[in-house]
């Protein structure tokens, strides 16, 4: 069986960092981007088995990109769970709408992301 990737997707070097240990000590392969727009280029061209999304970006924010990654019909399938210091019920609820599985607020605990992305990943 070939190793489960995750596309990390943060603007913060040292929350891709954490998120990069958190995920490859679970056992899935990481690999990132540093912004939406490079997000919907890298789940295009590595295809993911599950996106880790943050929110507050520039140039493409998370919303933004979670709406691209759903209409584009190679990459919909991917699971998005969005990971950000945004994690009020509205924004929660918006998420869902854009299509994210799930949002997990920052600061989380390492079982409440591995919780998520089991959750997301099915």
């Amino acid at each position: 069986m070939s190793l489960r990737t995750v596309l990390i997707v943060d603007d913060s070097v040292a929350e891709v960092a954490n998120l990069r240990a958190i995920v490859t000590e679970a056992g899935w392969m990481a690999i990132s981007a540093s912004s939406g727009r490079e997000a919907v280029d890298r789940a295009k061209s590595e295809k993911p088995h599950l996106i880790l999304l943050d929110i507050v970006m520039p140039e493409m924010d998370g919303y933004e990109a979670c709406r691209a990654l759903q209409a584009d019909p190679a990459t919909k399938a991917i699971p998005i769970v969005m990971v950000s210091t945004k994690s009020q019920k509205a924004d929660q609820l918006w998420a869902r709408m854009q299509g994210a599985k799930a949002l997990v607020g920052k600061p989380y605990s390492k079982t409440e992301l591995i919780d998520a992305i089991k959750l997301a990943a099915g």
